[in-house]
């Protein structure tokens, strides 16, 4: 009898993952709050540039967020669900009473530099434990939000 579960994983290396996923979990719903305050209190020259920017940026962090929660489940455990658990897990911090731009840009340039720190370290672990679901998620996100990154700090550059 081996300790694998559903997937054919390790389960200790499953629950490490879960554990490191549950994280990055917490890391994501506090940035999407973030990003969607920046959408609703943005004011400046740049309104409505920065307005649609936040807008696409926290639909697709929503997106994530949900297939972050089923990867943990697919893992076989449990997403944390209780913003006060995201409040404890989480490395990104609530960003309150934000209306300059530059400060909005500034705070989803951190958090997306937070969540690339992260998701390399779910890669991995999840390369470790020959969890090619898990590292195919994490790298498709870094890719995606590295020229992110890269946009907002030409954008931050003028």
């Amino acid at each position: 009898m081996t300790d694998t579960n559903s997937i054919g994983l390790h389960s200790g290396n499953a629950s490490q993952l879960a554990e490191k996923l549950n994280h990055l979990l917490a890391n994501y719903q506090i940035f999407y709050m973030n990003v969607r305050g920046y959408h609703w209190n943005v004011k400046g020259s740049e309104f409505f540039q920065l307005h649609d920017k936040f807008e696409e940026l926290y639909t697709d962090l929503l997106v994530k967020v949900d297939e972050v929660a089923e990867r943990i489940l697919t893992l076989g455990h449990q997403p944390v669900h209780a913003y006060s658990d995201y409040m404890t897990l989480s490395s990104i911090q609530e960003d309150k009473n934000v209306s300059d731009g530059q400060t909005c840009v500034k705070g989803v340039l951190k958090g997306y530099q937070t969540l690339i720190e992260l998701q390399r370290e779910v890669l991995a672990l999840a390369s470790d434990a020959d969890d090619e679901g898990t590292a195919a998620q994490a790298g498709d996100y870094i890719r995606e939000q590295e020229k992110t990154v890269w946009m907002l700090g030409a954008y931050l550059a003028k």
